[in-house]
């Protein structure tokens, strides 16, 4: 029989000892992850009791809730509201739904709700090794789950992205019900003014998948799917956006002042697939936190993501010219948050990364263009993310700095457990959380001025 005493006790503590050790010790480079500020995580303490809450129903075309099937929710109603019009304030939208747990369900609920509107059931998307995430893919939900026929766009290796001319040949062929832009492993702008109109030719409803780059387009500097001509974007709150873990659609659904009536049936297909066929309780203890994020990357998001694309590329250059392949140097490495790196000289991205975790530099491995997709457990490539070295204060200098223990891990210079040791003293140089509010109190006084 178990012991639950030395269980509960173990719980306990291997949560204080991430926190330490994550928080504190390592360097974090996971592309996918976010970093809140203070005041972030402090208006998530205030809502512990909205942890507890239930908040199912519909919401309307402007992202407020409609109606509620429980009592007692007046001030959730509030708060959702607010958190919505926040949202759509900060990313220059008329609707959103913040109801979504995750970047994959809100893919769930776009992919679901458009082919249920559109009675087709193809989407065209680029193929799973090119950057694609597997939420896209015929091996995940949409052909899974959703049961959509997945077609693959054509990838451009050289250029590292969907190549628009080939793609368009492609939509038009196959006359898709969706066609899906964005991606996990993602360094360059895809072409939506390109294939837009395309898409809209044969019938298809364009989506993208902004769940990594949703901080860099509220902060101008990626690209702007809406105005370039995406119908509905998905989105995680919690990548280069780093707000609490969840996911949102949103769109434009007006033209002009008007109700577009093809968006709005749509949006109500995806609102359907919310709720009720996906999702009950939305756990709406986020929705605080959520709001309060999207207030910091409207004062503070165009820095942030400008700091982060330059560290990004920084990171390229430098680890370029000492002997990695890193992908895209034509191209500047990239425009993104995230460099991708072929390191099949050096073991492969299983045993790389392996080696940088046990330096406590913290990174994923992942397919790259040319990979076999088969070949995932141990991938030609890693991934390596800046968004959350730039919040805790990098610049330039120190992401070269970073950028030198990487290759003396991996290139074998020194043992990784003894650069492990200058890890934590630059992880413990950068012990405060930049380009948002440091308390609620903060947040306030700046809001009362």
């Amino acid at each position: 029989m178990t012991d639950y005493r030395k269980v509960a006790l173990g719980l306990i503590g291997a949560c204080k000892s991430h926190e330490e050790y994550r928080g504190k010790e390592c360097v974090n480079l996971i592309a996918s992850e976010g970093l809140k500020s203070p005041a972030v995580g402090e208006i998530l303490g205030l809502a512990q009791d909205l942890e507890c809450r239930y908040c199912e129903g519909e919401n309307d075309l402007d992202g407020h809730a409609k109606a509620r099937h429980y009592q007692g929710l007046r001030y959730v109603t509030d708060i959702e509201n607010s958190a919505a019009d926040l949202i759509k304030e900060t990313l220059s939208c008329d609707w959103v739904d913040i109801r979504p747990l995750s970047g994959t369900q809100a893919n769930q609920v776009a992919f679901f709700g458009l082919s249920s509107v559109t009675k087709n059931n193809k989407m065209a998307v680029a193929p799973l090794s090119s950057g694609a995430h597997i939420s896209h893919d015929y091996t995940g939900l949409a052909g899974q789950l959703t049961k959509l026929e997945i077609i693959n766009l054509t990838y451009d290796l050289e250029k590292l992205n969907i190549d628009p001319d080939e793609s368009a040949k492609i939509i038009r062929a196959s006359r898709p019900g969706i066609v899906t832009f964005g991606g996990s492993l993602f360094q360059f702008p895809h072409p939506v003014r390109e294939l837009a109109d395309v898409a809209k030719e044969v019938g298809a409803y364009v989506v993208y998948d902004a769940a990594h780059m949703l901080g860099l387009i509220a902060g101008g500097q990626f690209q702007d799917p809406i105005r370039e001509g995406a119908n509905f974007v998905t989105a995680s709150t919690h990548k280069t956006f780093p707000g609490p873990q969840g996911g949102l659609v949103f769109a434009n659904l007006r033209r002009g002042g008007k109700m577009d009536e093809r968006m709005k049936r749509a949006a109500e297909g995806i609102q359907h697939a919310i709720f009720p066929l996906s999702t009950s309780n939305t756990h709406p203890g986020r929705f605080p936190a959520l709001g309060l994020t999207a207030l910091e990357i409207k004062l503070f998001g165009k820095e942030l993501a400008e700091q982060t694309v330059k560290n990004a590329q920084t990171a390229g250059k430098c680890l370029f010219e000492n002997g990695l392949a890193v992908l895209g140097e034509k191209y500047g490495f990239t425009k993104s948050h995230q460099i991708a790196v072929d390191v099949r000289s050096f073991g492969g991205g299983e045993i790389v990364a392996k080696k940088l975790e046990e330096a406590n530099i913290i990174l994923n491995k992942n397919l790259l263009p040319f990979d076999n997709e088969k070949n995932k457990d141990n991938p030609s490539g890693i991934r390596i993310g800046f968004q959350d070295v730039t919040r805790r204060g990098y610049k330039e200098d120190d992401v070269k700095h970073l950028c030198d223990l990487i290759l003396k891990v991996i290139k074998g210079k020194t043992e990784p457990r003894k650069v492990k040791e200058e890890v934590k003293k630059l992880a413990q140089s950068f012990d405060r959380i930049r380009y948002g509010f440091q308390s609620l109190e903060e947040a306030v006084k700046y809001l009362q001025k």
